[in-house]
């Protein structure tokens, strides 16, 4: 062991050596003159700190002594120091950090006098390192120091810069709450507002003015201010872009380039510091693009942080904000857009449902005209009709009600679009009113040759109902289901749902395709291209049946698969909802009979789509029999001695041409056959499929067609006869009720 003498001293200056270029440095102060003195008079401790110092990796800085004389190291000289060194070293820490010693000499001297260590996280200073005062954040301790007496003599400071995370930070929220404006529904004016105002008190962006273009991009007016008083001469109202003294090169913009305008106060005067410790001196005037257009739709102004560097992130932030504010006009004009157009169509579904219930209270006095005197002219006992006239006011009589039904379902609908239906809502035997009104479609259905099923459990409680439109509701669907359904059969079941009745429709009809439900209870939407008894229909049937049921507080929906059949089910509570749209009364129970005559209406016209072949048939035969003198009644028929519409008379030696009358309505089938007949040898097909059959078996000379009929049209019966070369040179003349 050695004696107990004193080690000696640490190698200053070999420690400074080994201490990099902050080392080589410090060997280069004139330290002599200096509080500390040369090196080589350091105190031990002084000596192990800086020997600590310069030899770590993080960033850190020391002060000793009287005067707190700076030291570092490389970490601190990269990280911070800036432009300061290497005039620092050596220096009072309070001359090597003046422009913040108001901030961190307290909290040194308060170390130096107590000993206890400080600690400050993320704190803003603004350093002058770079040559302006810049907006820097720190988190740091400073320790205190001992000598070799144990008294304190310094302090040590640890420090970790995080000026680049807190500033991205700002500016991602700054984005984040751009976004959250732009996304928001409004006015233009109010989008704009609201976005802009998002950039108020954030350091990066001390005032913004947002100018719009007009159509000609020759003017531009402002549409937001932000950070600045009301009247700042910055603020300017509206600027003729290609004016000399433009006050913001808007024109610039308009090409599409950015510019920095620098000299704010020389231009516009005293500007707000925002918050900072002065105003800003520059701003930064960038077009704002808007999706779908070539030119910008206007301008942003903003100013720009002079405590902070405008560098490429700080231009790419600028960016973003004016990605933001161009999206959020994008966006409130399209709302806009669609704002006008929703109300243009409002208006125009008014004035429809205005024209439907003024035109069908205009038809209902001429039909109810032409429906009394034929009732009349048919039950006449006194002047009865001949067969010929009988079977012609008979046509009239059951088209004259067909239009009147559809004149009255337009009514109705005109009636709920209006809010003018007067619903009479009473607690309603739902099982026994429901099991009635399937009873009168019976007859209807099984003369279709289809089954019937009708399954009805008893319910828990009375229904509260308007009975007529639950007779709508039930007919509807029944009339619904036999139209599109050929084979098999109709299930109707009528449930306790729990809280609500459900009332389940279902076929096995021709079904509906995915991309049709969805539209399926639209107002005048029809399916196109299915297969059904009848091409005939308004389009309104099952968007009556939604608006009913919903008069009802309740829903309808439809599952089906294409090929198998559809199912609709309608749920409504037992007690009317409250919030019903129609003004509505409420009566006792009632036991009542069902509203027949709404029903019988349904029955018949389901009646007229079976009868179709059979009213054909009778119909050319009784004018056959008038035209051979039969009937006493009739006159001489109505077209003798007319030629075919080609021009073509037959010879009475020769055989008489052929027409093919295809038409699905019974009753025009029928109606042109007997115009035809005296002439010409005419056959009749309910459909295009039939008819191409026919033409396939045996040419005719002449095919007179509808246009719109189930199965094929006639477009597609006439693609159909071209391509058959049996056919190919068989003319054919289309007839059609369809305008256009």
């Amino acid at each position: 062991m050695t004696g107990g003498g004193r080690r000696p001293g640490l190698d200053i200056d070999q420690i400074l050596a080994r201490g990099g270029t902050v080392g080589a440095d410090l060997l280069r102060v004139d330290w002599a003159s200096t509080p500390l003195g040369p090196p080589s008079s350091w105190p031990e401790s002084l000596k192990t700190m800086v020997s600590v110092l310069l030899t770590s990796r993080f960033s850190m800085w020391m002060a000793w002594g009287e005067e707190l004389t700076f030291f570092c190291n490389d970490a601190y000289r990269i990280d911070t120091l800036g432009a300061k060194y290497p005039w620092a070293l050596g220096r009072p820490a309070a001359q090597v950090w003046a422009e913040i010693w108001p901030d961190i000499g307290p909290r040194i001297e308060s170390v130096i006098r107590t000993g206890e260590a400080t600690w400050d996280e993320a704190l803003q200073l603004f350093l002058e390192r770079s040559g302006y005062p810049e907006e820097t954040y720190h988190t740091f301790s400073y320790s205190p120091l001992a000598d070799d007496d144990g008294v304190i003599a310094g302090m040590l400071c640890v420090v970790s810069e995080e000026t680049d995370r807190v500033v991205a930070e700002r500016r991602m929220a700054t984005l984040g709450d751009l976004a959250s404006a732009a996304a928001a529904l409004g006015s233009e004016q109010e989008v704009v507002a609201d976005v802009v105002g998002q950039l108020r008190g954030r350091s990066s962006t001390p005032f913004a003015l947002l100018y719009l273009f007009d159509d000609g991009c020759t003017t531009a007016r402002l549409a937001a201010v932000e950070g600045l008083p009301t009247g700042h001469r910055a603020a300017v109202e509206q600027i003729d872009i290609d004016e000399p003294d433009c006050p913001w090169p808007l024109a610039e913009v308009r090409s599409g380039r950015s510019v920095i305008v620098d000299g704010l106060a020389d231009h516009f005067g005293a500007f707000p510091d925002a918050g900072l410790p002065g105003p800003p001196v520059a701003a930064f005037v960038q077009p704002l693009r808007q999706q779908g257009r070539n030119e910008p739709t206007g301008g942003l102004v903003v100013g720009i942080n002079p405590y902070r560097p405008f560098d490429a992130e700080y231009r790419s932030f600028m960016g973003l904000v004016a990605g933001h504010i161009g999206t959020a006009i994008t966006s409130a004009r399209a709302y806009e857009a669609e704002r006008r157009r929703a109300e243009a169509l409002a208006a125009l579904d008014q004035a429809k449902t205005a024209f439907f219930t003024n035109v069908s209270h205009e038809f209902r006095t001429p039909l109810t005209l032409l429906l009394g005197p034929t009732e009349d002219a048919l039950a006449d006992a006194d002047a009865p009709l001949g067969e010929r006239q009988r079977q012609r006011l008979e046509m009239v009589h059951r088209n004259a009600l067909r239009l009147l039904q559809l004149v009255n379902t337009l009514l109705d609908f005109s009636r709920l679009e209006s809010g003018r239906t007067a619903a009479h809502f009473e607690p309603t035997d739902l099982v026994t009113e429901t099991t009635e009104l399937v009873s009168m479609f019976r007859a209807a259905v099984e003369r279709a040759g289809l089954d019937l099923q009708v399954s009805a459990t008893p319910l828990p409680r009375p229904v509260v109902v308007d009975r007529d439109m639950w007779a709508k509701v039930v007919m509807n669907l029944l009339s619904n289901a036999l139209k599109f359904t050929l084979v098999g059969g109709i299930t109707v079941e009528l449930r306790d749902g729990g809280d609500h009745v459900e009332l389940v429709v279902g076929d096995t009809g021709v079904g509906i395709e995915d991309s049709e439900q969805t539209r399926l209870f639209e107002r005048f939407h029809r399916v196109v291209g299915v297969t059904g008894r009848t091409h005939e229909g308004s389009g309104i049937g099952l968007a009556l049946v939604a608006e009913l049921v919903d008069m009802h507080g309740g829903t309808v929906s439809v599952t089906s698969e294409s090929g198998r059949g559809s199912t609709f089910t309608v749920r409504i509570p037992y007690g009317r909802s409250t919030d019903a749209a129609a003004p509505a009364t409420e009566g006792g129970d009632t036991a009542g009979p069902v509203s027949r005559p709404l029903a019988q209406g349904f029955v018949d016209e389901a009646l007229r789509w079976l009868d179709e072949a059979r009213a054909a048939d009778g119909f050319s035969r009784a004018t056959a029999r008038a035209a051979s003198g039969d009937d006493t009644g009739a006159g001489p028929p109505a077209n003798a001695g007319a030629g075919d519409p080609g021009g073509r008379r037959a010879s009475p030696g020769r055989g008489r041409a052929r027409v093919l009358v295809v038409d699905d309505n019974a009753d025009m089938r029928a109606y042109i056959a007997h115009l035809l007949e005296d002439d010409y040898l005419v056959e009749s097909a309910a459909d295009g499929l039939a008819a191409l059959d026919k033409a396939r078996h045996d040419p005719p000379d002449l095919v007179l067609t509808d246009v719109m009929m189930p199965g094929l049209d006639g477009f597609g019966l006439l693609s159909a006869l071209r391509e058959d070369p049996r056919t190919t040179g068989v003319p054919v003349v289309m007839l059609s009720a369809r305008a256009g």
